[in-house]
């Protein structure tokens, strides 16, 4: 027998007689995954041998797969001291580890991570023990779903008033979604703008896009979804059934259960696309104008647009930029001058589209036609393209292949996502586009109205008290290029800038992707009722608070087996 061979069966054998095995096989007392450690590389290895026989997928200590779990697109936060990665093979590889960290005396912090695209560390664990990070993505993970875990699976007109559905793993990406779906003539009906995501990440959040005014966020499109709680038990919830925990977790923050299973609710998918973009000088019109194509939602399809978006362009050098390669480009490049805008000045612009299939594309001119004779933008700015329906969907990814090339992915995003109050949203527009951005913004910025009755009050997200608000979303990338007002700190301190300027003068705003590190900010982001409730929620779900400590809402209680409050 080797050398190594010998040290894993000592372990073993240390690990064995420390205490007793539960019925499921997984250690539950000081010798088993128990964190009262001193000795961190000593606990990677009963992990090791454990996970081997133990999971039917695998559990890694590999330094680079540590380090990989460790970071995510934000870029900012310093990564954590891992103990482990668990790369599941099947549900009931989550439900026995989420079990051992609540069952066990001193406890461990668990995060479900999707493809790792939180900005501040939401997905990692955040605590003075070392935690666990749950790969749930099949495209980060080879082992994922080759066991009881299954491909998307699509239901055509399921029998009752749901129609056609589509069942997925939590952290199967958006993009697969959509193309098992396609293969049924079928797609979701809400999307993010970008499909590399995790299902059960946005899910964990919102889930927002342009398509959100009329079908709601992603939360609003779920049929049924299957959770791990934080007390490790796997419960399938609806509007029918565990209906408490249903609208906990959708927008939760991850703080009630993770998400293995979503039924997400389908539509007839389009064969094409009619993508438009036309600019405005003048904030009052392109907001009334984006107002008014919201409010058509209970329109008919030929009524209305599909998507209603917009962007905010201060700096010149974008503005050609904002086209973007789906788009032709004029023979000589845009200037602001061009349409009445002086330097320093700001330019909004509004896209739009419209689905369309080859059988009725013959009306589609007419239609759009009709609906752009409503609208008061600048007349010689209209920018049109027509393209299939996967790729309009999936266009952010084509730009992203782009930075990739050029080294321009993986930089620090200090992104800043609010919802801000319809009624204050001219304000906004004078303090922040106008005022604390000055003429450079590294990234892009989205500004597009949503209707308040496409949520669900009793999910746990948190949107403004009014029936129309306004996602902005500054998008940018901290550079390494000398320019001062590009660097990471220089963009963190804007975004307090704009945080301070909007509690100031009054704007109550509320953080989309939230990240807040005191009680109290949390207290003032939920609001004293619906913190109230996500408390209640969370001493019924997860009581040790082991879940998602990323997110800096609640210390983890590792010091009792359960505990009766927060």
């Amino acid at each position: 027998m080797s050398s190594s061979n010998d040290l894993e069966l000592l372990l073993l054998t240390v690990v064995i007689f420390a205490g007793s095995i539960s019925t499921v096989g997984f250690p539950m007392e000081v010798g088993h995954l128990d964190l009262d450690q001193d000795d961190h590389e000593y606990d990677h290895d009963r992990l090791m041998v454990f996970g081997r026989g133990f999971f039917d997928g695998s559990l890694s200590v590999d330094p680079a797969d540590l380090h990989r779990a460790s970071v995510d697109f934000g870029g900012q936060a310093t990564p954590p001291k891992l103990m482990a990665v668990l790369r599941p093979g099947s549900v009931n590889d989550v439900v026995k580890l989420v079990k051992a960290a609540y069952e066990s005396r001193s406890g461990f912090p668990v995060s479900a991570r999707g493809h790792g695209h939180s900005t501040d560390g939401q997905a990692r664990p955040y605590s003075s023990a070392p935690g666990i990070v749950i790969e749930m993505s099949n495209y980060n993970n080879k082992n994922v779903m080759t066991s009881t875990m299954k491909p998307p699976n699509v239901v055509i007109d399921g029998g009752d008033h749901r129609g056609s559905y589509v069942d997925v793993w939590g952290g199967e990406l958006w993009i697969e979604v959509l193309k098992a779906s396609l293969e049924h003539g079928l797609a979701p009906k809400s999307w993010t703008d970008y499909l590399y995501l995790s299902v059960g990440g946005t899910l964990s959040n919102g889930g927002i896009s342009g398509q959100a005014f009329n079908h709601g966020p992603q939360i609003a499109n779920v049929h049924e979804l299957d959770v791990v709680t934080g007390k490790g038990e796997l419960l399938t919830c609806s509007e029918e059934q565990n209906t408490d925990l249903f609208h906990g977790v959708l927008g939760g923050l991850g703080q009630f259960g993770i998400i293995t299973r979503a039924r997400i609710a389908l539509e007839p998918a389009p064969q094409r696309v009619r993508w438009i973009r036309v600019l405005y000088s003048n904030f009052h019109d392109f907001t009334k104008d984006q107002e008014y194509l919201i409010s058509l939602h209970g329109k008919p399809n030929s009524e209305r647009f599909d998507y209603v978006e917009g962007f905010v362009i201060v700096d010149e050098g974008l503005i050609n930029n904002w086209r973007s390669s789906f788009f032709s480009s004029p023979r000589n490049p845009i200037k602001f001058t061009s349409f009445g805008v002086n330097n320093g000045g700001v330019i909004y612009s509004l896209e739009i589209t419209r689905n369309y299939d080859e059988s009725n594309s013959h009306a589609v001119d007419q239609e759009v036609e009709a609906l752009l004779k409503k609208l008061n933008y600048i007349p010689s700015s209209v920018f049109t393209t027509d393209l299939p329906y996967m790729d309009f969907l999936d266009r952010v990814h084509k730009a992203e292949l782009k930075l990739r090339s050029k080294g321009l992915w993986e930089v620090p995003h200090p992104w800043l996502n609010l919802f801000v109050p319809k009624s204050r949203i001219a304000d906004f527009d004078i303090g922040v586009f106008k005022g604390i951005l000055g003429n450079k913004t590294s990234g892009p910025i989205l500004i597009y109205p949503m209707n308040k009755n496409k949520w669900d009050h009793r999910d746990s997200v948190v949107t403004p008290d009014e029936e129309v608000f306004y996602l902005v979303a500054l998008l940018r990338s901290a550079l390494d290029s000398g320019d001062e007002t590009q660097s990471l700190e220089y963009l963190n301190n804007q975004n307090r800038r704009i945080l301070n300027f909007c509690d100031e003068a009054g704007i109550k705003v509320k953080q989309y992707l939230p990240h807040h590190s005191t009680e109290d900010e949390w207290k003032g982001h939920f609001g004293e009722i619906n913190w109230e409730r996500f408390v209640k929620r969370k001493v019924e779900y997860d009581p040790r608070r082991i879940l998602a400590t990323g997110q800096r809402i609640f210390a983890p209680q590792f010091d009792s087996r359960a505990s009766s409050s927060l």
